[in-house]
């Protein structure tokens, strides 16, 4: 597969929406730390329908989003918005699709974040970062362990996205969770793998999530938005009660990049229901604030050559 080495300029007349709207101009791709990457991708979800619709509604209300985000203005660094990736095809054609866009923007140096679609998009991002980085792990912030073998009889459902990057031999550690099959627990215990359920968060207090030492210094993380508890997120194909807040989120994700090197991250799962607009801002803030987080973190300025 031939990837491009730049994304093309966004046209003068019928732009596509930009993240954050009029407030900040889409950023030249080379200068841009940033990199959204809308992926509309919906073909195994198994409940509730409308996952192909997060992307654009994400960008849409990212337009409300104030430039300062409590603590900085991530906006600063640089934001490009990619146009949208095809994912009228096929699942396989879809992920090669995505990790083309992947590729193009580590080509260009920046942070690749992803709009899902459903979680089955992470997959593409991972086969390109794993094409330029020897080591790295995946930070999943999930309801469910998406650890299945197979799921209605596909190998790539989004049930089965944190099995098939297993099966890469990528380490993973699982935050939130609270859904998932007996086998899937099993499997977990089995390999070792480390996990941190909604209820001992809850229980404990976010002190209790520890990054292992010997986990690898860069990740990618991926953002469920059924993470979230259902009671304060419902707009998901699979909501689930016992969830994470929203203060708990921020800050077991700004203390996992103290310490961790970003390469991308992704807001997946993510299905817009009409008129709630306390969802929607939500899941743009949330990118936002990820941003941020990265950005005042000195071990990814360091790495990113961010000298703001």
């Amino acid at each position: 597969m031939t990837l491009k080495t730049d994304f093309p300029d966004p046209p003068a007349t019928g732009q596509p929406l930009l993240f954050h709207g009029e407030d900040v101009s889409s950023a030249p791709p080379a200068k841009a730390l940033f990199h959204i990457i809308p992926a509309p991708l919906e073909k195994s979800v198994s409940y509730g329908t409308g996952t192909s619709a997060g992307p654009l509604e994400i960008l849409q209300a990212s337009s409300q989003l104030e430039l300062f985000d409590g603590k900085s203005i991530p906006a600063d660094y640089g934001i490009f918005t990619a146009p949208s990736v095809d994912c009228n095809g096929t699942v396989e054609e879809s992920l090669k699709n995505i990790q083309a866009a992947i590729s193009t923007s580590v080509a260009s140096n920046s942070i690749p974040v992803l709009l899902g679609g459903e979680h089955t998009v992470t997959l593409g991002a991972i086969e390109a970062l794993a094409g330029q980085h020897e080591s790295f792990g995946v930070v999943q912030f999930d309801a469910h362990a998406d650890l299945r073998d197979s799921y209605e009889g596909s190998m790539l459902s989004h049930a089965c996205t944190m099995k098939r990057i297993w099966d890469k031999n990528i380490p993973i550690i699982q935050i939130g969770t609270r859904s998932y099959s007996h086998e899937e627990q099993m499997f977990r215990e089995q390999h070792n793998i480390t996990h941190f359920d909604a209820e001992e968060i809850c229980l404990k207090g976010i002190d209790t999530v520890q990054i292992p030492e010997d986990f690898p210094e860069k990740v990618y993380i991926t953002f469920d938005i059924d993470a979230f508890d259902s009671a304060i997120f419902p707009a998901t194909g699979t909501p689930v009660p016992g969830g994470l807040s929203w203060y708990q989120a921020m800050w077991l994700i700004e203390a996992c990049l103290r310490k961790r090197i970003c390469l991308g991250f992704d807001v997946v799962e993510f299905a817009p229901i009409e008129n709630l607009h306390s969802c929607s801002f939500s899941a743009a803030q949330l990118v936002y604030n990820m941003m941020g987080y990265v950005t005042r973190s000195s071990i990814n300025r360091e790495y990113w050559q961010q000298d703001h």
